[in-house]
């Protein structure tokens, strides 16, 4: 019976810490690609490298792969030493889970303006960063809306303000357009182009007017369920991964005290 225990905790460990080991290793593959595809490692962008959104990949994967290697290892060699630093380290990120989503829920009446920061700092950066265009375009396009507020707000950008003197001025990118193809097929990047010194109605069939402030706002209203369920499954996950470790190393120790 207590050898039927052993395994039905030694190897469910096992193999789910197997699992999230190539989940990391493959979420830093992906980090790793991206800024080398961006050449993020050139010596002219070395400075940069710190601000790189891809950083955030690199650091999730190794920190997900070396901790889930820990506990794989630790449960298939019966090593307690990894297996204690395994949970300590769980522990700590149920701790910091909790503490995270109480902060997030004191500060949810701030959060609107913590967005609209977020969203004209990658507006002013959007012709200078490949990630925060992307972002920024991908946000666009999804909700169908144009800037933070409302489309004026690509004044904030150097090349839209309408005091620039390029092709761009007093313009908004192609991703704000209601149909930025040409007969369907072709991307025209210019459809954006002097949109910000048209009036309400003539700018509408052109650009999407609204902000994207409040889709943002509509859309985590919407899904505020299923973001809890969410946290609340892999809170669940990691507390139990925390038992059966805990249990496990009981057994692993009462097996080298009777021999």
């Amino acid at each position: 019976m207590r050898k039927l225990q052993y395994c039905l905790l030694k190897y469910p460990l096992f193999f789910s810490n197997l699992l999230f080991t190539v989940l990391g290793l493959v979420v830093l593959a992906l980090g790793l690609w991206g800024l080398i595809n961006k050449e993020s490692f050139a010596q002219e962008k070395i400075g940069q490298i710190s601000t790189d959104p891809m950083l955030v990949f690199v650091m999730l994967g190794l920190v997900l792969s070396t901790l889930c290697l820990s506990g794989c290892v630790g449960a298939l060699r019966e090593n307690c030493c990894l297996l204690q630093v395994f949970s300590a380290t769980v522990l700590l990120l149920v701790a910091a889970q909790v503490l995270a989503a109480i902060v997030a829920y004191s500060l949810q009446g701030q959060i609107e303006g913590y967005l609209r920061s977020g969203m004209l700092a990658a507006m002013v950066r959007y012709q200078d960063d490949l990630d925060l265009r992307f972002i920024t375009d991908e946000i666009q396009i999804g909700l169908q809306c144009c800037g933070a507020d409302n489309y004026r707000d690509w004044e904030v950008n150097m090349y839209y303000n309408c005091s620039a003197p390029g092709v761009l001025s007093c313009g908004v990118p192609a991703t704000c357009c209601v149909d930025p193809l040409e007969n369907g097929t072709v991307w025209n990047s210019q459809c954006g182009v002097g949109s910000q010194q048209l009036d309400e109605f003539s700018a509408q069939s052109v650009i999407f007017l609204g902000g994207c402030l409040g889709g943002m706002s509509r859309w985590i209203e919407q899904h505020t369920g299923l973001i809890g369920a969410v946290g609340i499954v892999l809170l669940g996950v990691q507390i139990i991964t925390l038992f059966i470790t805990t249990r496990l190393m009981d057994n692993i120790q009462c097996s080298k005290a009777t021999r």
